[in-house]
């Protein structure tokens, strides 16, 4: 698919792309991306319920008037969307997108009825968490981070439309906002532990069996670790499966949502 433009509109103090009708579900994307990084989904899933895709602060057409480096800025962000919906709410994320859905799922469970969480982080090992912090620490908040990178831990060396959206996504970014989204990715321990216990809405943990970062076993863990948590494994798919791999993707969650049907 082509991944275009789409019109917005303000929810809750973030702009937002938003389709379909019924069940309502929230698509948070992750660091450097935008609203259209779920554009498979906004369109594959149509007609599953509403869903709304934010720029989460500092992406896209959203401002970030935050800078301070804490999750908890963004979930709040994700909250004032949360607020403008009505009824019982399905959350997704993709990897910080993922953190902010379970951190916001814990916090708000009158509301919450289900979260996916896709491509995130649990419990990293000392070497990795060190990557990540250092990868964090040369960015100087100023200048244009080299992309090369992070596209190739994301796509390898493939050229594809998608790896040529995120560049876009990635050097269009304003400098400042993407350290302090990458900084939360680098020094918050979220999801945590207890957390993911005391979870009481179904969730299931999704990631690709060819993720370096957000690994198999982690989204196992974390399946465990929740009240009604479940893994599920998309073989041959890497970190950005919602664009790679839209077609299994949209298939786990559709047969979530049907799961959480009464």
């Amino acid at each position: 698919m082509t991944w275009t433009t789409r019109p917005r509109s303000e929810i809750g103090g973030l702009a937002a792309i938003q389709t379909g009708s019924g069940q309502n579900i929230i698509l948070l994307h992750g660091v450097g991306l935008r609203a259209e990084a779920w554009g498979a989904q906004l369109d594959g899933l149509a007609s599953e319920g509403c869903l709304t895709a934010p720029d989460m602060p500092g992406h896209g057409d959203s401002p970030l008037t935050d800078l301070s480096i804490r999750l908890s800025a963004y979930t709040e962000a994700a909250r004032g969307v949360l607020d403008c919906l009505s009824g019982p709410v399905v959350l997704a994320g993709h990897s910080m997108g993922a953190m902010i859905a379970l951190d916001l799922a814990a916090k708000t469970s009158d509301r919450v009825c289900g979260v996916v969480a896709l491509n995130a982080v649990f419990e990293r090992d000392a070497n990795a968490a060190q990557a990540v912090r250092d990868r964090a620490a040369q960015l100087d908040g100023k200048s244009i981070a080299d992309p090369t990178s992070t596209l190739h831990r994301w796509f390898g060396d493939v050229a594809s439309a998608e790896r040529d959206a995120c560049r876009r996504w990635l050097t269009a970014m304003d400098p400042a906002a993407y350290k302090s989204a990458y900084s939360v990715i680098a020094h918050s321990r979220c999801p945590r532990r207890d957390t993911l216990e005391k979870l009481s809405c179904p969730a299931l943990f999704l990631t690709g069996s060819l993720e370096p970062n957000s690994t198999p076993e982690m989204s196992r863990v974390m399946a465990d670790t929740a009240m009604s948590g479940r893994a599920q494994i998309i073989e041959g798919a890497a970190h950005m499966m919602p664009m790679t791999h839209a077609d299994q993707v949209n298939a786990a969650i559709s047969s979530f949502l049907n799961e959480l049907r009464p």
